[in-house]
């Protein structure tokens, strides 16, 4: 019941949302400023018969798995050294500071100077995400039960046991909030870096390419693409999640 009573209130929520977009275009009466909803639908529909859209999607799509490939292995890494050493948690604290302080755009433009257009959004993608990997698997490690490793420290349990048997087990839960905000975030930062660095096959070079053609329905269409991106990895990892909590992990 509850669940069914959450479900509701999403699509009034979505339904509210389109009908003030609605309005609002309806007062503003311009399309260059804002098109209506059905004519952006319309549009983002029409985009999946196009060649050159599913290659750049398929390209983005390609670029933002990397990505929280990437941020994943690294942020695991990281995030278990800074869980099991306080002292290399202080060690990498101000570099993950850092990163995490920098603003996206100055890293997308300064990266322009160092790698291939194409490999431009992947690491700047990369270097946003595997902090918050890093974090999450940091507190991960740290809230596995002491009671646990006394056990396993009594019978002389090898290291890779307890590792795979009670630390990966009791950060389940860790790794997977992790995943769901990495791929979130890899998606977001992919797409504004193709914006900057212009890979010939990407959403961000489409919503560029319309932006300059003062089309901003095409934009908005474009756009929704990367969203959908987002809400598909969102419910997948949500799902997981929910899955997890049903078995007490």
């Amino acid at each position: 019941m509850r669940a069914k009573n959450e479900r509701l209130a999403a699509l009034a929520g979505a339904a509210t949302m389109l009908a003030g977009w609605k309005l609002a275009s309806l007062c503003i009466g311009k399309d260059i400023i804002l098109p209506p909803p059905e004519r952006v639908l319309i549009r983002a529909a029409a985009l999946f018969a196009e060649p050159a859209f599913i290659h750049a999607l398929a390209a983005t799509l390609g670029r933002g798995l990397a990505a929280f490939a990437l941020s994943m292995a690294a942020g695991a890494l990281i995030g278990a050294g800074c869980g099991a050493s306080p002292r290399f948690a202080a060690f990498v604290s101000p570099l993950l500071s850092a990163i995490r302080a920098l603003p996206v755009i100055a890293l997308i433009l300064l990266f322009l100077f160092w790698f291939d257009v194409g490999a431009v959004p992947v690491f700047a993608a990369f270097l946003m995400a595997f902090p918050v990997v890093a974090a999450q698997v940091a507190e991960g490690w740290r809230s596995t039960d002491p009671r646990l490793l006394e056990m396993a420290s009594l019978f002389r349990l090898e290291r890779g046991r307890v590792l795979f048997g009670i630390r990966v087990p009791s950060m389940t839960g860790h790794l997977a909030a992790a995943a769901q905000a990495a791929i979130g975030l890899s998606w977001k930062v992919v797409i504004a870096g193709e914006v900057l660095s212009q890979p010939a096959r990407a959403l961000g070079t489409g919503l560029q390419d319309r932006r300059l053609m003062l089309d901003t329905a095409g934009v908005l269409a474009w756009a929704a693409a990367g969203v959908l991106l987002c809400a598909l990895s969102d419910a997948v990892f949500r799902a997981f999640r929910l899955n997890l909590a049903r078995h007490g992990l």
